[in-house]
């Protein structure tokens, strides 16, 4: 058994396909298939399968996950036995729209202005889609807005209250009552489906019985803020989000009766043998800043 089988391995499952396992391998796919058979061989049985022609892992593949992690982890710490006190390498990090522009800008600046010498790549999606990258391996670092949570096989660092509010536009309803009872007139403008707060407040929706609002779903929290100001709608956001909008004016908070779950941001890493320095240089950097605020 070697040890680029088992980073084959680790990739095919990280990308869900052994044609893009080559291309980020920069091998051909005969050589990942090659690969595939002599892990396979060694250990005795089918890794992967495929069904209506979707690659799938086995039930002893699933099982060799956490050993190869473990293993490959371990392999990582020896190659780094000699510069233990250098931070260096790839640090991969996921975390919501919402954070990423209202808490993580200058952490990462300082964090790259500390150590030039990490390649750091942030990424953007839904809390749950970020847990699930870190539960893969493709990323190091997953942030979250969310409930109280207790997650498996993670590092958890709760971080703070996130206050949710509903915002309009400055010259609209003052209260949510007024948009429920006539709720065909204005659109809910929100992100995508998955987001936690809009889960939250979709709750608070069926529970009033409100089924004729219209929802508007945009990219970014910036389009969302536009199209507020421009008198579109109402939304809920975080409260970090809207501070300046909301202080200048441009748009105003609407006065609800609702009970909102309180939420949270969370920082998770996966549980390893090992901690690469990158990320506990980061951890430290992140835990500094935001326990601060």
């Amino acid at each position: 058994m070697e040890i680029r089988h088992l980073i084959t391995f680790q990739t095919i499952v990280n990308k869900g396909s052994y044609t893009e396992a080559a291309y980020i391998l920069g091998y051909t796919q005969s050589t990942i298939t090659a690969h595939m058979q002599a892990l396979e061989q060694e250990i005795g049985g089918e890794l992967f399968t495929y069904k209506n022609r979707n690659l799938h892992l086995t039930t002893l593949g699933k099982e060799l996950i956490p050993l190869s992690e473990d293993l490959l982890s371990t392999h990582e710490q020896i190659k780094n036995m000699r510069n233990n006190n250098k931070v260096s390498g790839v640090l991969r990090i996921a975390a919501p729209e919402s954070l990423t522009i209202s808490k993580l800008g200058p952490i990462i600046k300082e964090y790259s202005m500390r150590f030039p010498d990490v390649k750091l790549i942030l990424t953007n999606g839904t809390c749950g889609q970020n847990q699930n990258d870190l539960m893969s391996g493709r990323v190091d670092i997953a942030f979250m807005l969310y409930p109280e949570i207790k997650p498996e096989k993670c590092i958890h660092y709760v971080l703070c209250e996130e206050k949710i509010v509903l915002v309009g536009n400055k010259e609209g309803p003052q209260h949510f009552n007024e948009i429920k009872s006539n709720s065909s007139n204005h659109f809910f403008i929100t992100n995508e489906e998955g987001c936690s707060f809009r889960t939250i407040f979709e709750r608070q929706l069926i529970k009033h019985d409100i089924k004729d609002l219209q929802t508007m779903e945009l990219w970014s929290i910036g389009a969302i803020k536009q199209m507020i100001m421009n008198g579109l709608g109402f939304s809920v956001l975080p409260y970090i989000t809207v501070k300046d909008e909301i202080e200048s004016g441009k748009i105003r908070l609407l006065a609800h009766s609702e009970t909102m779950e309180s939420i949270y941001s969370h920082m998770l890493i996966k549980k390893k043998k090992w901690i690469t320095p990158q990320i506990q240089a980061f951890t430290r950097l992140a835990l500094a800043s935001l326990s601060a605020k």
